[in-house]
């Protein structure tokens, strides 16, 4: 550590309120993470918390230096089906992470070396199950400096493009596809489909519109039940309203004859952008609208706009609509540390996952077969 450095403080904050109040200092340490997401934004994180935490498991590890606000863990303790620490977004964020600071007074490895020692004493009876790991996150460091059990394991594979304007993500591909590619962007432009980005002002609103879309486009099909849960509604329109306020955010309409038809959410940091969640009426594929293609237009037209990302993800899944992109693949890890106090719970934790996995793998054979799954 640099001499004239103060020593890195830790402490834990275990209070929604306290963690409303760090929303000032949290936004500079997320714009100054290298490796940050917008889903360590300060706005998801917290009003995930309100929508989705139960009070008591708050668990938000920070460092200070010199007053100042150098690293943050955000966690919540759950007791099934074993005591462990995840961090705040889990099932609904694609990404997870730890934030620090790039250039902190004393320097990064002492900033480490404390945020290790607070997620250490947090450790004591409890396994930290990181999900969602994108290569290359500061939480790979914390787990590289571990000094007791630790495991990797793979998690969702995602999928990216190059941050490249539209006719550049086309020349990539092979010209039959891209023949076919500028045919659907000139029919989209034929239908008269006009493309807005809505002011922050009007996030809210728009975002309720967004799920009722989404909902409308499942219809008589799987959808996912969270996104149709009132507490996913609450929470996605007030953090995509304070996200859009400082950037991490961009809501886009799409309207037909004066009608909104389609509405997407789309996350923006330096390190990538990604279309998280949208709707489109069942009107647009009865017209023989290509979706899918009208929306990675959009993110890359957000990107020519001036929101600056490395990559364009197409985020969790690989859905075959993705893959006629050409994406780079990559696989998402889950990082778990534990302490000799916590070790039973890391091999119940281990035993659970593989037994899940077989489970996986049993249902896919038999869905290959075209068995019937046998009755328990």
């Amino acid at each position: 550590m640099p001499s004239g450095a103060a020593a890195p403080v830790v402490s834990v904050c275990a209070d929604a309120a306290g963690f409303g109040a760090l929303r000032e200092e949290w936004n500079r340490l997320h714009r100054s993470c290298a490796t940050a997401t917008p889903f360590q934004a300060h706005a998801w994180l917290h009003s995930w918390w309100l929508s989705y935490g139960s009070a008591g498991r708050l668990r938000v590890v920070l460092v200070r230096q010199d007053g100042r606000l150098v690293a943050a863990a955000p966690l919540m303790k759950r007791l099934r089906p074993f005591p462990t620490l995840t961090p705040l977004g889990t099932d609904i964020s694609d990404f997870s992470d730890v934030l620090v600071d790039a250039d902190p007074p004393g320097g990064a490895d002492a900033v480490l070396d404390a945020l290790g020692a607070g997620l250490w004493r947090l450790a004591r009876t409890a396994v930290i199950d990181f999900r969602e790991v994108r290569p290359g996150s500061t939480v790979e460091a914390l787990h590289d400096r571990w000094r007791g059990p630790r495991r990797r394991l793979d998690d969702s594979a995602c999928l990216e493009l190059p941050a490249l304007p539209m006719d550049d993500l086309v020349q990539r591909l092979p010209r039959p596809r891209a023949q076919r590619a500028r045919a659907k962007m000139r029919k989209l432009d034929a239908t008269g489909i006009e493309r807005r980005v809505v002011p922050p002002a009007e996030v809210g609103a728009s975002v309720r519109r967004l799920l009722e879309l989404h909902q409308l486009q499942w219809q008589e099909r799987k959808v996912t039940t969270e996104h149709v849960k009132p507490r996913f509604a609450e929470h996605l329109s007030r953090s995509a309203t304070l996200m859009a306020e400082t950037g991490d955010a961009v809501v886009t309409e799409f309207t037909l004859d004066g009608t909104v038809v389609a509405a997407d959410l789309t996350f923006v940091s330096p390190r990538l952008a990604g279309g998280y969640l949208y709707g489109a009426h069942p009107e647009l594929r009865e017209r023989k609208i290509d979706v899918a293609t009208m929306l990675l237009r959009s993110c890359a037209q957000h990107l020519q706009d001036g929101s600056p990302a490395g990559v364009l993800s197409l985020l969790r899944g690989t859905e075959p609509y993705k893959l006629h992109w050409r994406p780079e693949r990559l696989v998402n890890q889950r990082l778990l540390l534990a302490r000799a106090g916590s070790a039973p719970q890391l091999a119940a934790l281990l035993a659970d996952v593989r037994a899940r996995s077989l489970a996986r793998a049993a249902r896919r054979a038999w869905k290959e077969r075209g068995d019937e799954r046998p009755s328990t």
